[in-house]
């Protein structure tokens, strides 16, 4: 690494021993081990240290990254047979990813998920993709000990002129053990002179890796995007938590004759406004009438609808209502009145997009949760699809799933 280097490496390594219950889950390839799941520990450990976890007649079970500071004890990085963990492990699991990503550069992509956690053997930690720069999230200290190995393996495999470092806010929060280093830290390469722009499926967008939510673009969206672009024909849209426009911009190259984008941040507007611009040698997108709004969801679509306005298709797509298992009712009380509001400004036949990134709420509760504010608003819903999550996001463990989405036609009962 060059422009910046982490603390020590951690070569501490702690044995521990663990519930029956946890001993299961690990044999059956779960990510994690929890705090309250360790019966005995051969002593104390720092983040990022490695825990090596034996079963009760002291058979390996798996190694992983020791974290002090969370629930979440252990990040595991292997099971069932010791592997050393180093810049060699990394490599191998980044060159696999990339090969179950090919066919997203030869769709004109240059932005996706290189690494998605957990699914991939990196708990804890997510690695995107923007064209040429890299960025790197941390969702766990345990990793700050690792983090030049992981730079290097990643950039041996995928060759990159800039690495960005992201830090989720419990990372932060731990300012003692970050080194020096802070969220939107350039780790390699030069600083950003001017916006960074990357390609999803022949469109342009620009994303800001340092300052952006979270690596700085919804990449996970691109499929769902893609599926608004072919109903799009002919449509007034209205795009709620529009962010960077990445719904309108394809709703605008499918041919959609206007389109609202509405957001409570007038900065991102101004970059989806710039992500038109991107794109105005598309003539569909060049054509189509685009205008922002920034403005509180809930506070937009009570005005729009008291001026009785009318969309062919309307799209919600709002942030995490629910990140504790204390807020999923509260969370699914949000999306039904959303959707209920939503409906309210959507002509009878016109397209519903809605969708969840809470992985505390079921994909049962929210269809059913979607279905229950359409009745309340007079309206059944036709399903058209269900969606889940895309390639570059697979989901290899229960608590891996999040993203669900439903495409329907909304008709008066």
């Amino acid at each position: 690494m060059s422009n910046a280097k982490t603390e020590r490496k951690s070569n501490n390594r702690i044995a521990l021993r663990v519930t029956p219950g946890a001993e299961r889950a690990l044999r059956g390839g779960h990510p994690w081990l929890f705090d309250t799941a360790i019966t005995r520990q051969s002593s104390d450990g720092r983040p990022g240290d490695l825990a090596v976890i034996f079963d009760r007649k002291d058979r390996f079970l798996a190694v992983g990254l020791y974290d002090p500071s969370s629930q979440i004890r252990v990040r595991v990085l292997q099971h069932g047979k010791p592997a050393r963990v180093d810049g060699r492990l990394f490599e191998g699991r980044v060159r696999v990813a990339l090969q179950e990503r090919h066919s997203l550069e030869a769709g004109a992509t240059t932005g996706y998920r290189v690494v998605h956690g957990e699914s991939e053997g990196f708990p804890g930690l997510v690695i995107d993709r923007y064209a040429e720069t890299l960025v790197i999230k941390l969702y766990s200290a345990a990793w700050l000990a690792h983090l030049d190995n992981l730079v290097d393996a990643v950039r041996g495999v995928l060759p990159a002129e800039r690495v960005v470092l992201r830090l989720s806010r419990g990372v932060q929060a731990f300012a003692s053990q970050l080194g020096g280093l802070d969220d939107g830290a350039l780790l390699v390469g030069p600083a950003l002179a001017e916006p960074l722009v990357f390609q999803e499926n022949g469109l342009w967008f620009e994303v800001d890796p340092v300052c952006g939510q979270k690596t700085g673009f919804f990449l996970d969206q691109r499929d769902n995007r893609a599926r608004v672009e072919h109903l799009a024909a002919g449509r007034r849209v209205l795009n709620l938590f529009a962010y960077t426009g990445g719904f309108s911009v394809y709703a605008a190259r499918g041919g959609a004759r206007s389109i609202v984008s509405v957001d409570v941040s007038r900065p991102v507007l101004d970059a989806a406004v710039r992500n038109f611009a991107l794109n105005r040698s598309v003539l569909a997108v060049a054509a189509a009438g685009h205008v922002t709004l920034a403005q509180d969801a809930f506070v937009a679509l009570a005005d729009l609808r008291q001026e009785k306005r009318q969309f062919d298709m309307v799209i919600l797509d709002p942030p995490a209502f629910a990140k504790r298992a204390s807020e999923v009712q509260g969370a699914l009380d949000s999306y039904e009145r959303l959707v209920w509001s939503g409906l309210g400004v959507l002509r009878p036949g016109g397209t519903l997009v809605t969708a969840s990134c809470s992985s505390r709420v079921s994909a049962p509760d929210f269809f059913a949760c979607v279905h229950r504010a359409a009745r309340g608003a007079g309206r059944v819903l036709q399903e058209i699809e269900r969606t889940g999550h895309p390639l570059d996001h697979p989901v290899r463990f229960r608590e891996g799933a999040y993203l669900k989405c439903l495409f329907a036609e909304a008709h008066t009962a």
